[in-house]
């Protein structure tokens, strides 16, 4: 048996291309095909007619009967059911009849002469929407902390009702993660709190196909604590408690749903899968989800009812498995395990069986391959028979999930039926096989012009249909080869794809359609559009202030063969219908904008291909009016309390306010800013310096900007004192070698605090037992010390004074005297050669007191002494490059290969360079050349090229030899295969041999060193003109030649000499004298309404140049192509006629003779262009 599948599986490998799916034209002979019908589970509203559909299609057009149960339905004999014409559908009449009277499972059948088609199984049922069963709900009174469930148990309707929980008034109960619904419609409580305290929990059930909703009669809670209930109750129950249990404590969660800590459930594949665990606890837990075998499918998965509940959609079998909820708060947690079990009803694995259409001998499959979970049974059946019990058809083998087909005849005309099924659902599908003898057909509309935006694909249809299976074959306009290449995908329905069509893509192309009983063709045409793009702005926010215009812009780019449309939206909605918004061809204009304005702004251009839309959001803002009510509270030497009225933001929120002052006995008239507060503050608290009589003023920012200024609040003074602080910025630098200044920031009048202000400097050189001198400098921000010694420290510190007393003790700065050229030189100087274009030099750093001064760095000087190559001659130009700070060590880059270098080293400080090191010096090895001086061409002969070059300048080292590579050049600048040629080092010419690739070459020249090749000069060059005039000169020297050459003058000559006859005779010419003066016919152009000659001018402003093409306009019209015959040696236009004839400018032709033709060639008769006519006909 498992051979027998082996064989199978290879026969449909093999036979399986042999047939595709074909849409067999309605006007061939074709089995039916069910085209609709209604779902296998019809739930119908019994207030309306039953409408169950059948549609098929067929050659000749199908008869139709119905089964209901299994048995025939006979639908001439109940007259509430008729059948459509035309059409298998019924229809029944209910108004008389009640509908469960038509419950069942019903199956229609399409059959003609061809083979017989069945519907599904389609089960009848009728929606029911019962009523809520009469009960009497009592008030559920719990105490405060308790869990709580309010049971829902709607009607079992069909289908089932969608459940919701309301109040009296229509409003939706609020849900949280205490409270929520179940999946089963009741409302859970995880802990009730008194706030639950209502009378109207109501469950509403609404059934969706009668549209019709259901409400539970109305739940009342009283949720109350402990005291409450005995003090309630007591009364009624002789002062008793009634409740003796201890109040709700907090506690760790338990689950409400599902019970237990573990549980199982089934869900079909493609189904939704939901899960939901609700706990109970206080304070309330949280629920988290996890799935114990695996990860959870993150796009599938949704966590819904405040993480309740699991959802995955499109469930599969990768979903089965066990799945963990676990409950948590800060008391405990709580597991609960659910087992899942992904069960499957049969479905397609490479979809339902296909229509097969083949020619009589042909062979073919019909494959049904279907999986499920269990694995389910599969059955066929030929015209809705059981096969088995179908007649015998030799060129038919059943293997399992297969129909073999082969070298099947004309009358082998069936409909398969293919049912799969398991416990969880069936699957079944029709599939004729036709045996037809059809020459092929292209159904594809003739000169269809398709329309695609560039980079977009572009399907081109080639629908056809033919027995046996049409090839397609694409070509491009009149192309005789055919479509091929990445370029182009292949579609197996015929269609050509352009994945990303361009431009070039545009034009007319050819399907054919070929089998052995014929061929058919059709074209199509295809127009690459250019996509229509609005120019982005790119502000996605426009502010405006109100009372001004504003305007949209929305320039588009397009297609010139579409016309975009435009049309503008204010908030998705229209635009308002007011004079002020103004709409142009490319913009939107809004004059006199008001706050109402204020949106989102949208261009939509479209065409008939594609559209682009741009969105501007608009603020209508204004700046804010100035702050009022300045008032100055809380009053100290130090400082005040400002506080203000705000103005009106003008629907753009304050951002902050500015606080600026004036101080009148320093600064009169101008106006400092002192602080910045938040926008949502109207008061700052202000610190103030002594000393200073202040005026402050306040202004508003929003995004327009800053209202005017406030008016002036009440002047506040400050009392003198000592200075708060001392100079900032001291610094102790030496500009001589035997001094030292040093300098300071003075301070403001804001920051003197009083008058008298000067300044205590005082300094010591910093070493054990020296004293401080002391200085007091006024109206200056610097002092210099004289007779230093060259490069101490020295500690250095200044206060400030007043007339009030001195400021806080200063920070010692640190400060040195000047700097003096160092005295030391850098030891062990060094060089290390890396290769032959940098090195490394290494040296000892300088003792700190040779350098006296601040170390800077060092300095390497180097230069090139000589080139190791004689041609080198010696560089004693300097380089040098600075390595700042203390480094030992530095790299040259950029040297010159093959070359002798001296250098030495200096250390530097902030005054200048110390002494040299010892001058040493170091080699670099050889490199690669540079390129060489000059490439020319020095010769070009008809089978030969003659290169000289010069040697490169830059040798690099000993010249091994020279590498030359040269490839032909087309006129479309695309070269061809590269030729190489290996030169000896002395040599500085070659010839090439013959070039056959091409008139036009390019050459590159390199010169090599044992280190490598250096880069490479380039020149172009072409086969002279010489080159070809010398094989147009032998040909000119054959004797046939010369004797056609005579034969043309002597012709020429004859026609002279009528030409000057008929003037003659014609008498039209007064100036006769100024012919005759001219005679010779070069000079003469030929008159174009009477072939004569017209009179000679000698003004050489408009005497055209001789060989060139002037037009009767007197514009010189340029060749379409530079790329002339001629150029090639091939002849020019007009010379000759097909036997040879000369037909130039004295041949007679002419505008009178022909005026089709065009203006002629004013180009006169010479060897070359003759021989260049010949050369297109030898």
């Amino acid at each position: 048996m498992e051979k027998r599948r082996m064989d199978a599986a290879l026969l449909v490998l093999i036979l399986g291309h042999l047939a595709i799916a074909l849409e067999v034209p309605l006007d061939l002979p074709q089995p039916p095909t069910i085209t609709h019908q209604s779902p296998k589970d019809y739930i119908i509203d019994p207030r309306e007619n039953i409408t169950i559909h059948c549609e098929a299609k067929g050659k000749p057009h199908p008869s139709f009967s119905w089964t209901k149960d299994g048995t025939h339905f006979r639908i001439e004999e109940d007259p509430r059911v008729t059948m459509k014409p035309h059409s298998g559908t019924l229809v029944v009449d209910i108004s008389m009849m009640r509908a469960e009277n038509y419950e069942g499972v019903f199956q229609c059948t399409a059959r003609n002469n061809h083979g017989t088609a069945v519907s599904n199984n389609i089960v009848i049922r009728q929606s029911r929407s019962p009523l809520w069963s009469k009960e009497k709900n009592r008030p559920i009174v719990v105490q405060e902390g308790v869990s709580l469930v309010l049971p829902c148990r709607p009607p079992a309707g069909l289908p089932p009702p969608i459940v919701f929980w309301m109040d009296n008034n229509f409003q939706k109960l609020p849900q949280s993660r205490r409270v929520s619904q179940s999946l089963n419609g009741d409302l859970y409580f995880s802990n009730v709190r008194r706030e639950d305290s209502r009378n109207d929990y109501i469950c509403y059930a609404r059934f969706t196909h009668t549209q019709t909703i259901q409400q539970k009669q109305p739940i009342t809670v009283r949720v109350l604590n402990l005291d409450s209930i005995n003090d309630t109750m007591a009364a009624f129950y002789n002062d008793t408690d009634l409740f003796s249990e201890a109040p709700m404590d907090e506690r760790k969660p338990t689950f409400l749903i599902p019970p237990g800590s573990s549980s199982s459930m089934r869900v079909l594949r493609g189904h939704v899968l939901e899960m939901e665990c609700i706990a109970e606890g206080l304070p309330t837990p949280e629920v988290s989800w996890s799935k114990v075998s695996g990860e959870l499918p993150s796009r599938r998965t949704s966590f819904l009812h405040f993480n309740k509940t699991l959802r995955i959609t499109k469930v599969s079998e990768s979903d089965d498995g066990v799945y963990r909820c676990t409950a948590r708060n800060q008391f405990g947690s709580v597991d609960h395990t659910i087992s899942v079990s992904v069960k499957a009803a049969p479905y397609w694995i490479s979809g339902p069986p296909k229509n097969l259409v083949l020619a009589p001998g042909e062979n073919g499959v019909l494959t049904c391959r279907a999986s499920g979970i269990p694995k389910p049974l599969i059955t066929w059946t030929m015209n809705g028979i059981p096969i088995e019990n179908s007649p015998t058809d030799e060129s038919r083998k059943v293997e399992d999930d297969v129909i073999i087909f082969t070298d099947v005849q004309t009358g082998s005309s069936a409909v398969y039926q293919c049912n799969v099924s398991n416990e969880y659902g069936y699957l079944l599908s029709n599939a004729f096989v036709n045996v037809l003898s059809e020459p092929p057909r292209v159904m594809t509309p003739s000169n269809k012009i398709y329309q695609v935006i560039k980079n977009h694909p572009a399907l081109l249809d080639c629908a056809s249909f033919g027995s046996p299976l049409p090839k397609i074959t694409w070509f491009r306009d009149l192309s005789a080869s055919t479509l091929n290449g990445d370029n182009y995908i292949f579609h197996d329905n015929g269609t050509i794809e352009i994945p990303v069509a361009q431009a070039q893509n545009s034009g007319k192309y050819m399907c054919v359609a070929t089998n052995a009983l014929g061929i058919s063709k059709n074209h199509v045409h295809l127009e690459v559009k250019e996509p229509t793009r609005i120019q982005k702005q790119r502000e996605k926010t426009k502010t405006v202030q109100k009372g001004r215009s504003v305007v949209f812009e929305c320039k588009v780019n397009h297609d010139e063969t579409l016309f975009p449309t435009m049309t503008w939206l204010k908030d998705n909605g229209e635009l308002p219908d007011e004079e002020r918004f103004v709409v142009g061809s490319d913009s939107l204009t809004i004059v006199d904008v008001t706050e109402s304005d204020a949106g989102m702004y949208t261009c939509i251009m479209n065409t008939t291909l594609d559209h682009d839309s741009a969105t501007t959001e608009l603020n209508v803002v204004e700046k804010p009016d100035p702050p009022t009510d300045l008032e100055l509270t809380d009053q100290t030497k130090r400082s005040v309390q400002l506080t203000w009225t705000p103005g009106d933001e003008h629907n753009s929120p304050i951002q902050k306010f500015l606080i600026q002052y004036e101080d009148s006995l320093h600064h009169r008239g101008h106006w400092h800013n002192l602080t910045e507060v938040p926008g949502t503050m109207t008061t700052a608290h202000l610190k103030l310096s002594p000393y200073v009589h202040y005026t402050f003023r306040v202004f508003a920012l929003n995004a327009v900007g800053y209202s005017n200024a406030s008016s002036p609040s009440k002047m506040y003074k400050t009392d003198p004192a000592a200075p708060d602080e001392n100079p900032a910025g001291v610094h102790g630098i030496g500009t001589e070698h035997d001094n030292l200044v040093i300098s300071w920031k003075p301070l403001s009048n804001l920051q003197s605090n009083g008058p008298g202000l000067h300044y205590k400097v005082s300094w010591r050189q910093k070493k054990l037992g020296a004293e401080w001198a002391t200085q007091n400098v006024s109206s200056n921000s610097k002092f210099t010390v004289s007779g230093t010694p060259t490069f101490s420290p020295y500690e250095i510190k200044v206060q400030a004074v007043n007339n009030y007393g001195a400021g806080p003790e200063p920070a010692v700065v640190l400060g040195f005297s000047g700097e003096d050229l160092p005295i030391g030189t850098p030891d062990n100087v060094k060089a290390v050669v890396i290769n032959s274009t940098l090195a490394k030099i290494l040296w000892d750093a300088v003792p700190h007191n040779s350098i006296r001064g601040h170390l800077k760095g060092y300095k390497v000087y180097y230069w090139r002494k000589h080139g190791m190559h004689k041609h080198n001659p010696d560089h004693m130009e300097k380089d040098i490059l600075s390595f700042s700070g203390n480094h030992t060590h530095g790299m040259l880059p950029g040297l010159h290969p093959f070359s002798a270098y001296l250098f030495h080293v200096r250390v530097y400080n902030g005054k200048g360079e110390g002494p040299p090191s010892p001058t040493q010096h170091f080699k670099t090895p050889e490199g690669a050349p540079g390129p060489p001086t000059s490439l020319e061409v020095a010769k070009t002969d008809l089978d030969s090229l003659t290169l000289n070059w010069s040697p490169p300048l830059e040798h690099n080292g000993h010249i091994t030899g020279y590498t030359l590579k040269y490839q032909p050049v087309n006129n479309s600048n695309e070269l061809g295969p590269e030729e190489e040629l290996a030169l000896a080092a002395n040599e500085t010419s070659v010839t090439l041999p013959i070039l056959k690739y091409s008139k036009r070459y390019k050459f590159l020249l390199s010169a090599k060193t044992s280190s490598g090749a250096g880069p490479a000069v380039s020149q172009e060059a072409a086969v002279s003109d010489e080159a070809v005039a010398s094989r147009q000169v032998d040909i000119a020297t054959q004797g046939w030649f010369i004797g056609l050459m005579c034969a043309i003058a002597l012709l020429i000559l004859i026609l002279l000499i009528i030409c000057f006859i008929q003037r003659n005779k014609g008498g039209k010419y007064p100036v006769k004298e100024k012919e005759d003066a001219h005679t010779d016919p070069e000079f003469q152009p030929m008159k174009d309404d009477d072939c004569t000659f017209v009179e000679y001018s000698d003004n050489e402003d408009h005497k055209p140049l001789k060989g060139s093409r002037t037009p009767s306009n007197g514009t010189v019209k340029r060749d379409d192509s530079d790329d002339s015959l001629v150029d090639y040696g091939e002849g020019g236009d007009g010379q000759f006629n097909e036997d040879g004839s000369f037909i130039g400018q004295y041949s007679g032709k002419s505008s009178c003779r022909d005026n089709a033709e065009g203006p002629e060639s004013s180009e006169a008769p010479s060897p070359i262009n003759a021989m260049n006519s010949l050369n297109s006909f030898v």
